[in-house]
C-alpha cells in the first residue's frame, strides 16, 4: 500500500475511533435524565409519608432505543410520565411506592431476587394481595425488580397474565394489561445518592442480558437522591 493510502487509512481509522469515543462519553457519561422530586416541602426526619409512582414497560417509544425496556416516573405535580430513573425523596420519611408492571416475565438468574426484602412488613402487594416472594422459575411471575442495594431493598415486579398482549406504546396506560405492585420502605436518615437497578437480565441482545438498558441511567438503573 502506498504511503498516501496508508495515511488516509490511518486518518479514517483515527476519526472513527474518536467519533466512537465522543458518542460513548456523551451518551453514557454526560447525558443525564431529569430528576423528579417527591415530597417537596416535607420536613426531613419526621417520618412523613411520601408517595412515589413508577411504571416499567416492555419497550419505550420516546427515546433513540425504542426496543429497550424501561422504567418511567410520574411527576407528582403534573402527573405526567417522565422518561427518567432519577428521583429525590426527603430523608427519614416513609416512602409509599406504586409501580405499574406492564412487561412480560424474564426468569431470574437467582431465585433469591424473587424475595421481598427491606420493605415495611417484609411484603409487597400485588393487586392488593400480600407476598413475601414471587416465583420466577416454576411459574414465570417476575418481569423486573426494583432494588436498592444500599438499603437492602429488593422488590420483584409481578407480570401481567402470560397470555395478555403487552402494550406497544410507552408510557403505557392503565387500559393495558398490567399488575399493580405497592410497597413501603423508610428512606435513610443519611442523605446521599442511593443507586438502584433491576436485577433481571432484561438487556436483550447483550451479553448475559446485563448490558444496554440494564446499565444505562434512565432505563433500568437509576438513583434515589435522599435530601434533607
Amino acid at each position: 500500500m502506498a504511503l498516501p493510502a496508508r495515511i488516509v487509512t490511518l486518518v479514517v481509522a483515527f476519526l472513527a475511533v474518536a467519533a466512537l469515543a465522543v458518542f460513548v462519553v456523551v451518551h453514557y457519561f454526560l447525558f443525564s435524565p431529569p430528576t423528579v422530586t417527591f415530597g417537596a416541602g416535607v420536613t426531613a426526619d419526621t417520618g412523613a409519608t411520601v408517595h412515589v409512582v413508577l411504571q416499567e414497560d416492555p419497550q419505550n417509544t420516546v427515546s433513540t432505543h425504542p426496543d429497550w425496556v424501561s422504567y418511567f416516573i410520574q411527576d407528582p405535580t403534573t402527573h405526567k410520565w417522565v422518561h427518567t430513573t432519577i428521583f429525590k425523596v426527603p430523608a427519614g420519611s416513609r416512602i409509599d411506592v406504586t409501580i405499574y408492571g406492564y412487561d412480560g416475565c424474564t426468569p431470574l438468574r437467582n431465585p433469591y431476587f424473587g424475595k421481598v426484602t427491606g420493605t415495611i412488613g417484609g411484603v409487597e402487594y400485588v393487586n392488593g394481595k400480600p407476598y413475601s416472594q414471587l416465583d420466577s422459575w416454576s411459574a414465570c411471575h417476575v418481569g423486573h425488580t426494583f432494588s436498592i442495594p444500599g438499603i437492602n431493598l429488593n422488590v420483584p415486579m409481578a407480570t401481567p397474565d402470560l397470555s395478555a398482549t403487552l402494550c406497544g406504546v410507552s408510557p403505557c396506560t392503565t387500559a393495558s394489561p398490567h399488575r399493580t405492585v405497592t410497597f413501603s420502605f423508610n428512606s435513610p436518615t443519611a442523605t446521599g445518592t442511593y443507586f438502584w437497578q433491576c436485577r433481571v437480565p432484561c438487556g436483550g441482545g447483550f451479553i448475559d442480558g446485563f448490558g444496554g438498558p440494564m446499565q444505562t441511567i434512565g432505563f433500568m438503573t437509576g438513583n434515589m437522591e435522599v435530601v434533607s
